[in-house]
């Protein structure tokens, strides 16, 4: 099975570490949080994976030589000359998902317990576009998902910004989830994202087409999930790798 890891952002979030290495090399538990990431997407199954590279690529490189590449198929996606954002970055990676078949994403930042394999098998069994990991935690910013679990929309309960194909849409009337990051698409999705710009962000991409193919969620039970994004979540992270 094939995959992508977002690995090119530039960890602002994690400045002054970011400052001299990429987020993806930040090390959590004595790995790299790409490390904790391959080896999990490798346990489930995923032996073929494509890499996303901008901020400090020539570390990630070598990283992955130095580990033989983990003994399964790794590439890369080259941003260096443009971050794409995470819609151009899965579109420019596109020339990997040759065979048909549905592909995983995910965020080098995220840790979890979810079953990936599981999340494919439900995915190929729901027959969707692509189906979202998606969760009930507190945040900002939601998707909005209908009685069948269909992406309808999303709000950011800060600003009171809403987007949906819809003119109008009533939150009440759906479920709001948090996205975890993590995803499983259709290579089909190619042939809706010709018609985006070089840069997109891939919600913004989901909310244009949530009226007319099917965008579901997969809410895992008794999930835990961190989101390594900032200074003060690198010892929490420890503690919830052990």
């Amino acid at each position: 099975m094939k995959a992508m890891i977002f690995a090119a952002g530039m960890g602002t979030r994690l400045k002054p570490l970011t400052d001299t290495m990429p987020k993806a090399l930040v090390p959590v538990g004595g790995k790299p949080l790409l490390q904790h990431v391959i080896e999990k997407l490798s346990k489930n199954g995923f032996d073929e994976i494509i890499i996303n590279i901008h901020h400090f690529a020539e570390q990630i490189i070598d990283f992955i030589a130095s580990e033989n590449h983990f003994n399964i198929r790794i590439e890369f996606s080259d941003e260096r000359e443009k971050l794409l954002d995470t819609g151009g970055g899965i579109r420019k990676a596109s020339r990997f998902f040759d065979d048909g078949k549905p592909f995983l994403v995910h965020n080098v930042d995220i840790l979890s317990n979810i079953d990936l394999t599981e999340l494919y098998s439900t995915h190929i069994r729901n027959n969707a576009l692509a189906t979202l990991v998606c969760s009930d935690r507190e945040t900002s910013r939601y998707l909005l998902f209908n009685r069948e679990y269909h992406l309808k929309g999303w709000v950011n309960e800060k600003t009171g910004e809403t987007k949906s194909p819809k003119s109008s849409i009533q939150q009440a009337h759906y479920l709001k989830l948090a996205f975890s990051g993590i995803h499983i698409l259709q290579p089909s999705i190619f042939n809706y994202m010709q018609y985006f710009p070089d840069r997109f962000p891939i919600i913004d991409f989901y909310l244009s087409l949530c009226d007319k193919e099917k965008i579901t969620c997969f809410i895992p039970e008794e999930l835990k999930m961190m989101d390594v994004g900032k200074l003060n979540s690198l010892d929490e992270a420890d503690r919830f790798l052990f």
